[in-house]
């Protein structure tokens, strides 16, 4: 039979409190849940799809990671990369692109945050994704002829998931 020391419970218990008093502290921050990702996706698609227009749609979580991507046949393949940067700046600044570009380009020294991170991509077509009042990604769309073509898309998306709310 195992007998265990006062000593050895104690730093189990002290332990145990350190732990749920370093996690009480934290508030968890919502999530893109994949279902989202995809909703806004296939909205943002069929929006361009009426519109015409082949692209590329990129939804990334709030660390600029990809959550959902589709190239529409007769996409160029560069689209594929400019929706994904446009979801990445957006998610990243907390921006739309649209908006960050126009900033720029009255700014001078802003014109240089593109050389930030490679990422960075100050051209129409990349909204942020609130839920809650947080940023929890951003949706991009690259390729339709006019970046505020692009922008019409990604509105669709991102009009699809606030209809549940």
């Amino acid at each position: 039979m195992y007998r265990i020391s006062f000593s050895s419970l104690l730093i189990l218990l002290l332990f145990s409190i350190f732990s749920l008093t370093t996690h009480a502290g934290q508030v968890p921050k919502p999530l893109l849940p994949l279902t989202l990702a995809n909703k806004m996706v296939a909205a943002a698609m069929q929006q361009c799809e009426r519109d015409g227009f082949q692209v590329s749609i990129a939804v990334v979580d709030r660390s600029g990671v990809v959550q959902a991507q589709v190239r529409m046949d007769g996409a160029g393949a560069h689209t594929i990369e400019s929706s994904f940067r446009k979801a990445y700046t957006s998610a990243s600044l907390k921006l739309p692109t649209m908006k960050m570009a126009q900033i720029a380009a009255k700014d001078p020294e802003l014109q240089g945050l593109h050389h930030m991170a490679n990422n960075i991509l100050l051209l129409g077509g990349g909204l942020p994704i609130i839920i809650n009042g947080e940023v929890v990604g951003g949706i991009g769309v690259g390729g339709a002829p006019g970046a505020h073509f692009d922008e019409v898309c990604a509105e669709a998306g991102l009009k699809s998931i606030q209809e549940n709310k």
